[in-house]
């Protein structure tokens, strides 16, 4: 039977695991359909504290919930969080975690309230061997924007969560995303196969954030521009590039030029573990300036980032209001800019081309898989050598073989063969590339119209994702005559050096010592 709470009892639950004394806007809402049982879809701006609209309803439920998130370090994030808060049953099972230490985690599996985990980790056997085993009374996908082949950060693991919960005899879901136009959002309902929804789609404009577009003949500028507005305004910042070589210099340039700020680069290329370092000085205000690619930033629970600049052209609004919304969480006034030349249309277009495979491409994969069945082999087993073997980059080898295993051409490593299937299912992942470049031209077009135009930028930003927004009183945009100019903001005073080494940061980290605690 399902127990019903009022909102005030609600609210004392808040106060007593969270020390919040009311809730944002949306969270009430959403949590008290999740404690109902109900399937729900939650759309909420970057900022809005999503994370409790899974967490409160896992202390209160009996058994346990699922979190399926995409990012590591988000995840560990969030378990040193609760943690430090006394909430000792919760757990993230990530890459780092030795065998010894998997193993012995998934024998108290049913000990934990609360499971976050990688939708590539939930796939695994000898961990679905212990999931099945549990009461599972809340299923979480966070960042569900990832499940939609047309969301600006698909996955293709994301696709498979649709049978896991059905193995896991379908408990409620909890869908949550920052960013999802309202095609985004049926896609992923359609996805998770679910009929029976409620829809909770929350405004994602924020009034305390200023958008500006400069623009510049030629790339140098943007350089000089930087440097001048960081020895002007000393605040929390981060800037996105499109490029890993160029945030590594680029942050070089501002050690140079600026010795006294500091400052790091981040990206994907680098170690997990250098990763992660990086992430928590910036969180602990030992670094003042981040270089990164678009692999920083999600789930970073840092309240006082006041400026966010974009130093290549975003490839799309969804991005780019993800990104622009990290600015400014505890609602003082920040600024977002992106810095565009005309070269720089060139950049998101070089990208679009090297993320999903040409009609040579495909035909390739097709003529080596066929060979491979003829010699009675198996693909390889890591999604690297697989690339390598077809002549593709990671990414266009996940994409296709996301299609390839979804048209049963595939399973596992092992390859079936229909000559009659094999030619239609050709056909689709044909007009499926085709289709999905041609969206990502859209966006890529609708992105330069909204630097292009002369319009309220906030209007035009927002109006894809909502059909109202709210426009501050004064600065809102470049277009409505703000200029960063005359920004008045504090000087960040807060500024302190910490004590911690860095093994001590990363030991607080991962929680040494404490990882396997109960409560």
């Amino acid at each position: 039977m399902v127990k019903k709470y009022k909102a005030n009892e609600l609210t004392k639950y808040l106060n007593d695991y969270f020390g919040f004394d009311s809730f944002r806007m949306g969270q009430l809402e959403i949590i008290e359909d999740v404690l109902r049982g109900e399937n729900v879809l939650g759309i909420l701006p970057t900022g809005s504290g999503k994370s409790i609209c899974y967490q409160l309803p896992a202390l209160l439920l009996e058994g346990t919930t699922i979190v399926v998130s995409p990012l590591i370090a988000l995840m560990i994030d969030q378990v040193k969080q609760l943690k430090a808060k006394q909430i000792k049953r919760v757990v993230a099972l990530n890459s780092f975690i030795t065998p010894n230490e998997r193993t012995k985690i998934y024998q108290q599996l049913n000990t934990y309230k609360l499971i976050y985990v990688s939708p590539e980790l939930l796939q695994q056997e000898d961990f679905l061997f212990y999931l099945k085993q549990l009461s599972v009374r809340l299923f979480v996908i966070d960042e569900a924007h990832c499940i939609s082949q047309w969301g600006h950060e698909f996955r293709p693991d994301y696709m498979k969560l649709k049978h896991m919960i059905k193995l896991l005899n379908n408990p409620p879901v909890l869908a949550l995303s920052a960013t999802a136009t309202p095609y985004v959002q049926t896609d992923i309902i359609e996805s998770l196969g679910l009929t029976d929804i409620i829809k909770h789609i929350y405004p994602m404009d924020k009034e305390n954030i200023i958008f500006s577009v400069e623009k510049f003949r030629h790339r140098d500028e943007k350089a000089s521009y930087i440097i001048d507005v960081l020895k002007r305004f000393d605040v929390p910042t981060l800037i996105y590039f499109s490029s890993r070589i160029e945030a590594e210099q680029m942050a070089q340039t501002i050690k140079n030029r600026l010795p006294s700020i500091s400052v790091a680069f981040y990206h994907g290329g680098m170690e997990h573990i250098d990763r992660i370092t990086i992430q928590q000085q910036f969180m602990n205000d030992q670094l003042q300036v981040i270089c990164c690619t678009s692999a920083f930033g999600m789930g970073i629970d840092k309240s006082n980032i006041r400026l966010i600049i974009h130093y290549h052209l975003p490839n799309q609004l969804e991005s780019y209001v993800q990104e622009a919304g990290r600015a400014g969480r505890d609602g003082k006034q920040s600024v977002s800019v992106v810095l565009y030349t005309r070269e720089d249309e060139y950049l998101p277009k070089h990208f679009m081309n090297h993320e999903l495979p040409t009609e040579m491409d495909i035909r390739f994969v097709f003529y080596m898989l066929f060979k491979l069945y003829e010699q009675n082999q198996a693909l390889p087993t890591q999604s690297e050598k697989a690339a390598q073997l077809f002549q593709l980059n990671e990414v266009q080898w996940r994409f296709l073989y996301a299609q390839l295993e979804k048209h049963d051409i595939i399973k596992g490593n092992t390859i079936t063969y229909e000559k009659w299937h094999w030619k239609r299912v050709y056909t689709i992942i044909k007009q499926t590339t085709a289709q999905r470049l041609r969206i990502k031209e859209e966006k890529l077009q609708q992105m330069l119209t909204w630097i292009h135009q002369n319009k309220c930028l906030r209007e035009a930003l927002y109006k894809p994702f909502q059909s109202k927004y709210t426009k501050p009183k004064k600065d809102c945009c470049s277009r409505c005559g703000f200029s960063i100019d005359h920004w008045d903001v504090s000087p960040y005073e807060s500024y302190q050096s910490s004590e911690k080494t860095w093994q001590q940061v990363l030991k607080d980290k991962f929680l040494i010592g404490d990882e396997n605690e109960t409560k």
